[in-house]
C-alpha cells in the first residue's frame, strides 16, 4: 500500500509540466456513437471533466452512427447508403434528430453528475450546445439526391468562444442548420474537423476502437508525420478506422499542431496521452522541414563540427574521425538545410540488457524547439525495437535535462561491467537511467 501510495504522488508531480503546458489550451475531443455504447464511456466523461477542471478548454463532438442504425431498424426501414454517405430522406431525418437529442442528452446528463464518493463529485460542470454548426446541403452527387444529408457550412466560433470563455465545456452534435431553417444530417468527423480548424485549436483528440494507429504488422506509431502517414494509408499498410485517419491527416495538413487517436476501450487513455511522457495512442503531426534521421557516413565531417565546440569546453569527450567514421551507425542526426543541427548515439549493451545514450548535442543557434526531445524519442524507439529495457547516459553538465526526460540519478553500480571499468573517475561524471 504504501508503495502504491508513493507512485501516486511520483505519477502526479511528474504530470505537473504537462498540467501546466495544457491550461488554457483548446482541444477537441472526436467520439463515435460507438464509444458512447461503450462500458468505458463513464470513465471518459470523469477524463472530460478533469481536463476541464484543469483549465483546459474542451469541446465534445459526438457521433450517433449506432444509434441512428437501431432506430431506422425499429421503424422497419431500409439505410440508404452511397459511397459510404448515408442518404436522409424525411423518414430517416427523424431517426437522425431522435438518435442525436437521446445521445446529447446522455452526454449531459454524465457531465452534470455530482454524486458523493463519484470522480464527478462537486464538480458542476456547465454543458453548452445549440445552433453552433450552419450546415449546407451535399446535393446531388453521382445522380443520387443526398437530401437532408450536409456539410458543415460555418462554425459559429464567437458563440463557442464565449463559452469556452465562461469555463463551459462546449458539445457539439452530427446535426447542423441552414439560414432556411433545415435541419442536416452530418458527420461527426466532418464537424469535429471543422470545428478544430475554425477554433484554432491546439490539439483534436480521435477516440477510437484501436489503441492507436497500427500498420499491417501490429506495430503501434506512436508519432507519425502526416505525409509519411498518407503514404502508408495509400499503400494499405494502415489497420485503424479510416474515418479516424481521414480527421487524422485533415486536420494536421490545415494547420492544427497535434492530432491524436486513443482508444475509447482503454480505461484512462486519455489521462495517460496528455499528462504523461510516453503517451498513451499515437501522435500525428505536420511534415518537419529538418530531418530526423539515421546517420551515414557523410555526416561524418557535419557531426565533428557540431560536437567540437562541446570537446572543446569539456562538455563531450572527444572523439577522433576515426572512431566516428566506425561507430557512425550508431548515430542519429537532425539535418537542416544541409547542416547537421542535433545528434545522439546508442550504444547497445544487450547482454546486461541496457543501452548508453551519448554524444547529445544540438547546435547553438537551434536550441529548444523540442529537438533534443525528437532526437530523444528515436533513441528509445530505436532501443526499444532492439530489445532494450534500460538506458543509461553519463554527463557533467546536462544533469537538469535528463532529468527532465524522465531520467533518475544513479551510481557507478549501475553500469554494465565493461563501462565500470572504463569510467573516468577523475572526470566524475553524473550518471542517470531511464526503464524503458
Amino acid at each position: 500500500m504504501v508503495l502504491a501510495h508513493h507512485d501516486g504522488i511520483k505519477l502526479f508531480r511528474s504530470s505537473l509540466p504537462y498540467i501546466n503546458a495544457h491550461q488554457g489550451k483548446t482541444f477537441v475531443l472526436m467520439l463515435g456513437g460507438e464509444a458512447i455504447e461503450h462500458a468505458n464511456f463513464a470513465n471518459i466523461i470523469h477524463d472530460i471533466a478533469l481536463l476541464n477542471s484543469l483549465g483546459v478548454r474542451v469541446v465534445v463532438v459526438h457521433g450517433a452512427r449506432p444509434q441512428i442504425d437501431q432506430r431506422v431498424a425499429l421503424r422497419g426501414m431500409q439505410g440508404r447508403f452511397a459511397e459510404g454517405v448515408r442518404v436522409t430522406d424525411k423518414l430517416t431525418l427523424e431517426c437522425v434528430k431522435d438518435a442525436a437529442g437521446s445521445v446529447r442528452s446522455q452526454i449531459e446528463a454524465l457531465l452534470t453528475m455530482g454524486l458523493p464518493n463519484s470522480p464527478m463529485h462537486g464538480s458542476q460542470i456547465r454543458v453548452c450546445s445549440g445552433n453552433l454548426v450552419v450546415a449546407k446541403p451535399m446535393g446531388v452527387r453521382g445522380g443520387v439526391d443526398f437530401e437532408n444529408t450536409g456539410q458543415v457550412r460555418r462554425i459559429d466560433t464567437t458563440g463557442i468562444t464565449d463559452h469556452l470563455n465562461d469555463g463551459s465545456i462546449v458539445l457539439l452534435s452530427p446535426m447542423g442548420y441552414s439560414s432556411t431553417g433545415e435541419v442536416f444530417n452530418l458527420s461527426h468527423e466532418d464537424v469535429a474537423t471543422q470545428a478544430a480548424l475554425a477554433l484554432k485549436a491546439d490539439k483534436l483528440i480521435v477516440f477510437s476502437n484501436y489503441d492507436g494507429i497500427f500498420n499491417r504488422q501490429g506495430k503501434l506509431l506512436r508519432t507519425i508525420e502526416r505525409p509519411q502517414l498518407e503514404q502508408l494509408i495509400a499503400s494499405g499498410d494502415i489497420t485503424t478506422e479510416p474515418s479516424v485517419l481521414r480527421a487524422l491527416t485533415t486536420s494536421v495538413a490545415a494547420g492544427i499542431p497535434r492530432a491524436h487517436c486513443i482508444s475509447y476501450e482503454k480505461d484512462g487513455a486519455l489521462l495517460q496521452e496528455l499528462f504523461t511522457r510516453d503517451g498513451e495512442g499515437s501522435l500525428v503531426m505536420e511534415h518537419h522541414y529538418e530531418q530526423l534521421r539515421v546517420a551515414t557516413i557523410d555526416d561524418v565531417g557535419g557531426i565533428l563540427n557540431l560536437i567540437k565546440p562541446l570537446e572543446e569546453s569539456g562538455v563531450l569527450v572527444k572523439r577522433s574521425r576515426e572512431r566516428l567514421e566506425n561507430e557512425i551507425d550508431q548515430f542519429i542526426v537532425i539535418e537542416r538545410d544541409g547542416m547537421i543541427i542535433g545528434c545522439a548515439a546508442l550504444y547497445l549493451y544487450p547482454d546486461d540488457d541496457c543501452a548508453e545514450l551519448a554524444c547529445v548535442a544540438t547546435h547553438q543557434d537551434y536550441r529548444g524547439k523540442n529537438r533534443g526531445e525528437r532526437i530523444m524519442e528515436a533513441v528509445r524507439e530505436r532501443a526499444t525495437e532492439a530489445g532494450i529495457s534500460r538506458l543509461f547516459v553519463l554527463t557533467t553538465v546536462t544533469a537538469h535535462w535528463f532529468l527532465e526526460q524522465g531520467f533518475v540519478e544513479a551510481d557507478v553500480a549501475a553500469l554494465p561491467a565493461v563501462k565500470k571499468e572504463l569510467y573516468n573517475y577523475q572526470r566524475n561524471s553524473k550518471i542517470f537511467t531511464l526503464s524503458l
